[in-house]
């Protein structure tokens, strides 16, 4: 097979690859973008999820002032979990549970300790990232097969981006003189466009379409009951180590300012953003956050009466695939640096939708109209085959 040949084999393999599934990829690129900002869509929606300061040098609240406005405003609420966002405007989450056994989730303000308001079940973030990881399939024994119709694209979408490259000769050379003709015609421009765009979009692509797959593979690890965890399971508190009191009354616990204080006199850098209470006398405490790795959290788990420490989830903790594998899904949705860090994936995210979207405009005015002409060669070709021929008898023909 020559050279030329083997070019116009990759390109019809490219093209092929992109013609039966891209209209679906379209759809899921649009709403995966969406849901890179969902939570900034919301917060502009609902004034009730903004931490709204009420003065420019206002501190924020410790753990324990905020818990203890909560008490003091609704002393009937069981607090179970507070969780600070990554960006600072936006309010707390706290997770409550109700006298009646209902359990919800309240938004506090971090400079007063106010309640503003009550979170939605499911509000517009849950509705674009069910919509976008699982088509809203819900999960009724094991993972939904939305969740592997939409995470099985990474690898059309991988094998897209290989061909791409190898169709596009010299493909490098886009980063130095950038083509882009906007008075040449709509299908010139369009195809300038996905070429340029695929070019600026290479490590985007290819980090979506990895963490897409691995995605694939979690849910068939899951559903057939393999785990690749090395996580221990940390036993509840023997009754010997839960202190009594002679009244009655329950023991004093460690404030959860003090608390912090510990977990990162044992994991330094620790940013403490979640915090779960302990749910009965013999739970402990939790803390996790972040620290120098941004894609993973580290953990510790403290008895809640004596501040000691009884265990710890750090990043060396982590088996290499473990840190690879878990790594994936704050790369896939880029929530792992806050605003910026978003709006970076909210660009490259809406950049591969338009990407898709020319890569189908261009073979719906390519491929079809090529796809029609053959179509026309070969009734011509077949209207001649039928045409009777007729034969003239020796007489009729001129000396």
């Amino acid at each position: 097979m020559s050279k030329k040949s083997r070019s116009k084999l990759w390109f019809l393999v490219h093209s092929w690859l992109a013609l039966p599934i891209w209209f679906f990829v379209l759809i899921v690129c649009v709403t995966g973008t969406l849901a890179v900002v969902s939570q900034e869509i919301v917060w502009l929606a609902n004034p009730q999820t903004r931490a709204s300061a009420p003065s420019d040098d206002a501190p924020r609240l410790g753990y324990d002032q905020i818990l203890t406005a909560i008490r003091q405003a609704e002393p009937q609420l069981l607090v179970d979990r507070i969780s600070r966002p990554d960006e600072s405007h936006f309010a707390l989450e706290v997770g409550v549970n109700h006298p009646d056994g209902r359990s919800s989730t309240i938004y506090v303000n971090p400079y007063t300790g106010k309640i503003q308001g009550t979170a939605p079940d499911f509000d517009f973030s849950a509705f674009t990232r069910a919509l976008h990881g699982w088509w809203l399939v819900p999960f009724t024994n094991g993972y939904s097969w939305g969740w592997y119709l939409v995470s099985i694209l990474g690898l059309p979408m991988l094998a897209s981006l290989v061909t791409g490259l190898v169709v596009y000769k010299r493909f490098w050379k886009g980063f130095l003189r950038p083509t882009l003709r906007l008075r040449h015609g709509a299908r010139i421009f369009w195809g300038d466009f996905h070429r340029l765009s695929g070019i600026w979009s290479i490590w985007f692509i290819a980090v979506i379409s990895i963490t897409g797959t691995w995605f694939l593979i979690q849910a068939l690890l899951a559903d057939n009951h393999i785990s690749i965890s090395s996580e221990p399971i940390i036993p509840a508190m023997t009754r010997e180590s839960v202190p009594l009191s002679a009244d009655g009354a329950p023991p004093p616990r460690v404030g959860l300012d003090r608390a912090i204080e510990l977990a990162q006199q044992r994991i330094p850098g620790l940013e403490a953003s979640s915090l779960f209470l302990p749910g009965n006398a013999y739970s402990h405490l939790s803390i996790r956050g972040r620290g120098w790795y941004p894609l993973m959290l580290q953990s510790a788990t403290l008895n809640p009466y004596s501040g000691e420490v009884a265990a710890l989830r750090l990043l060396s903790d982590r088996t290499s695939l473990e840190f690879v594998t878990e790594s994936m899904r704050p790369l896939h949705t880029g929530d792992f640096g806050g605003l910026w860090i978003k709006l970076i994936w909210f660009f490259f995210g809406l950049l591969l939708s338009m990407m898709v979207l020319s890569g189908l405009l261009i073979w719906t005015k390519r491929t079809a109209l090529a796809t029609a002409n053959a179509l026309k060669r070969e009734d011509k070709k077949t209207r001649a085959r039928a045409q009777p021929v007729i034969s003239r008898e020796p007489s009729e023909v001129n000396p």
